[in-house]
């Protein structure tokens, strides 16, 4: 008895064991099925980007953006009148603080004026 208990338990075991080799055989299969297309798609997606590169290159040649600017801006020639020295360009304007201007036209900056700076190099004491 309880050797047919034992061969029982092999077959079982046996059985359990086909069953778990088939199922990673199929996994593996079906792993191996996704891998390949993913490269596939890999491939294509390659493809596709070297064609924009080349379609980007023919689109961005100077002569082809010359011939549009040319036709399509309605550009002329730069002119020698055209081009000035340095010394000839304005200089920078003094930069104007219109809110603290208008601040100072209301008389409401009085409390609110930077302590100025007493030789010693340190602020003056707070009040």
């Amino acid at each position: 008895m309880f050797l047919r208990l034992m061969h029982a338990a092999a077959i079982a075991a046996l059985i359990g064991s086909a069953g778990y080799v088939y199922g990673v055989k199929y996994r593996t299969i079906y792993a191996a099925e996704q891998l390949v297309k993913t490269r596939h798609l890999i491939g294509k997606e390659k493809d596709a980007i070297n064609l924009l590169r080349a379609e980007h290159a023919r689109l961005s040649r100077p002569d082809r953006i010359q011939d549009l600017a040319d036709s399509k801006l309605g550009m002329q020639p730069l002119a020698l009148w055209q081009i000035a020295a340095v010394e000839d360009l304005p200089g920078a304007q003094p930069k104007v603080d219109s809110i603290g201007r208008t601040l100072e036209t209301l008389g409401l900056n009085k409390d609110n004026e930077t302590p100025a700076v007493v030789a010693g190099g340190a602020t003056p004491a707070a009040r």
